[in-house]
């Protein structure tokens, strides 16, 4: 089955999930809002306005933080393939690049940490780098960035307890039980966000949607699109509670169904 949506770009699903040695299927997005940026790539990109950050003076190495990735958080796409940095120069050792789209072929957004205006009065931006090795944050000049986006959402996944729980604001809103990894394909721990936002209908093990996170499964890095971890439902609804899968959250699909909606792309996501 094939769909078309945004700008004719065809997802592939491939989450670290089932015993599914593949899949490689056309879904529908959630495309970006209304289109009123345009990247260096031609990639037209949504604008939403963002109360003012206070500056820093020229000349001053002060920080502005842009999320604690518990109350508030702010995320955006990026404008072009820039080059990452390991510190906010651009004579920093590059450690990686931005790219535009994720695997599945949903522009890619990514977590910001912070911003630093240099001496010579530049902005440049901290964030989180989806992929491996997990954990990684660099620095990228504001103008590789578009719009800063914000939510107030977060995910917490408690692996001791096999427990979801949603926050909004700081405070919870939902909780459920879900199923993780086996211990010789665990679910990994740590800082992650909301990626991608996908339809699964036609895909019963994923269950009717998924979420797409920037974890990737630490012992599947052979896996179609390199072993995406995903928060999405099951047609396995006796083994949730659990540790069956192959790293991703699994949730029954009533809870997957509630949940979807009110998880904006960008939501930090924390597994412990």
């Amino acid at each position: 089955m094939t769909w078309r949506a945004g700008a004719a770009l065809k997802p592939r699903v491939a989450l670290a999930a089932l015993g599914v040695s593949a899949v490689a299927a056309s879904l529908p997005l959630l495309a970006p809002a209304a289109p009123a940026e345009r990247s260096a790539a031609g990639v037209l990109l949504a604008q939403q306005s963002l109360p003012a950050l206070r500056p820093t003076p020229p000349g001053l190495p002060a920080d502005v933080v842009l999320s604690d990735e518990r109350k508030l958080s702010r995320w955006a796409y990026a404008l072009r393939d820039a080059e990452v940095r390991a510190a906010p120069t651009g004579s920093a050792r590059v450690t990686g690049r931005l790219h535009l789209l994720t695997e599945n072929r949903v522009w890619e957004v990514y977590l910001l940490l912070r911003e630093r205006r240099t001496a010579d009065g530049s902005p440049w931006v901290q964030l989180r780098i989806p992929g491996r090795p997990l954990g990684r944050t660099g620095w990228v000049p504001r103008d590789a960035l578009g719009p800063y986006r914000v939510v107030r959402t977060l995910l917490r996944i408690d692996r001791a307890k096999l427990r979801l729980t949603l926050f909004r604001s700081g405070k919870p809103v939902f909780s459920a039980p879900v199923a993780i990894g086996t211990d010789v394909t665990p679910t990994p721990a740590g800082h992650f966000w909301v990626r991608e936002k996908l339809h699964t209908t036609g895909l019963p093990w994923y269950g009717p949607r998924a979420l797409g996170t920037s974890a990737y499964s630490p012992g599947l890095a052979s896996w179609p699109n390199g072993g995406v971890i995903g928060v999405h439902g099951t047609d396995r609804p006796d083994l949730v509670p659990g540790r069956p899968s192959h790293g991703c959250i699994r949730l029954l699909n009533r809870d997957i169904e509630w949940l979807y909606p009110q998880v904006p792309r960008g939501t930090p996501v924390q597994i412990v």
